[in-house]
């Protein structure tokens, strides 16, 4: 990781989400005042260590001006940590916004698209990408994601470079906002 002037160090307590299976994946809560040292109170893609591990991802808006991080099994079995334990991070802003992973369902559709949808997904930066991406996956049903995507390929067919109505912020839509902990 590089050094930079917004590096923040803090240890958190690994946490299960409720409403997943146990071993799926697990979450850290950043605390305020490391949330505070971050640029924005909306989704940042940060790079650093978790458990002197080396990661990089988007920290998402807990709804409250702060941040969660989605810890995938892979990472807690690498740095060799459960829920409940504690864990340190450091952690700095990208410089460069990561390109994100595309689900197959969208990759898919993209593919099977017109010219222009195919044409505007390709001009749009990483960070709109990952906003189009998010906005489709946080719909709860298999329907709600599949006619998402129908009106991601209408809209960027027409040009438009941005979902309208996703909130980034997570000030006003919870559907990025922090999950609640398992009582164990």
């Amino acid at each position: 990781m590089r050094k930079t002037a917004t590096q923040v160090k803090f240890n958190a307590k690994l946490l299960r989400p409720a409403e997943e299976p146990k071993g799926t994946w697990s979450f850290v809560c950043l605390p305020k005042d490391a949330s505070a040292k971050l640029p924005t109170r909306s989704m940042v893609s940060v790079e650093g260590t978790f458990n002197g591990v080396e990661f990089w991802t988007t920290l998402l808006p807990d709804g409250d001006g702060g941040h969660w991080m989605k810890v995938a099994k892979p990472l807690s079995t690498k740095a060799n940590v459960k829920p409940g334990d504690t864990v340190t991070l450091e952690i700095a802003p990208m410089a460069k916004e990561p390109e994100p992973e595309v689900p197959q369902d969208l990759k898919t559709a993209i593919t099977a698209a017109g010219a222009k949808a195919q044409e505007t997904w390709k001009a749009i930066t990483p960070k709109a990408r990952r906003d189009w991406i998010f906005w489709i996956v946080s719909g709860k049903k298999a329907e709600t994601r599949a006619k998402r995507i129908s009106v991601a390929l209408d809209k960027l067919g027409k040009g438009d470079r941005r979902p309208c109505c996703f909130d980034r912020s997570g000030m006003y839509d919870n559907s990025l906002s922090c999950p609640v902990a398992a009582d164990d």
